[in-house]
């Protein structure tokens, strides 16, 4: 079982940033990744960011937030950051970060809205 806590998000402007945070806890897979995914309202869900759990593991990126987002770790602390700066209002969506157990279940924290508006 994996629990996972996410914080951050909120409200900002255009060109702002903010960052989002994602604890877990529980047993994870060591060979899988942890996503940051966004839905919008009448939009499919989008995987925004992946960064493998191992040292070495590639970071891939949605082409719409390449440049501009990052996505990091703290694997001491289970924790998974999802930097967002020159934020547009087509990145309001609710947030979700993902991670596999080591039962291969894919578990999802609980949401964060992030809402892009002057």
């Amino acid at each position: 079982q994996v629990q996972l806590v996410q914080s951050g998000g909120g409200s900002v402007q255009p060109g702002g940033s903010l960052k989002l945070s994602c604890a877990a806890s529980g047993e994870i897979f060591s060979d899988s990744t942890r996503n940051w995914y966004r839905q919008a309202p009448g939009k499919q869900r989008e995987l925004v960011a992946s960064i493998s759990i191992s040292d070495n593991g590639p970071t891939v990126y949605a082409d719409s937030v390449k440049g501009r987002f990052t996505i990091s770790k703290n694997n001491a602390k289970n924790t998974v950051y999802l930097q967002m700066n020159s934020l547009k209002p087509d990145d309001t969506a609710v947030y979700y970060c993902t991670a596999m157990g080591t039962n291969y279940a894919t578990y999802w924290g609980q949401g964060t809205q992030v809402t892009v508006s002057s």
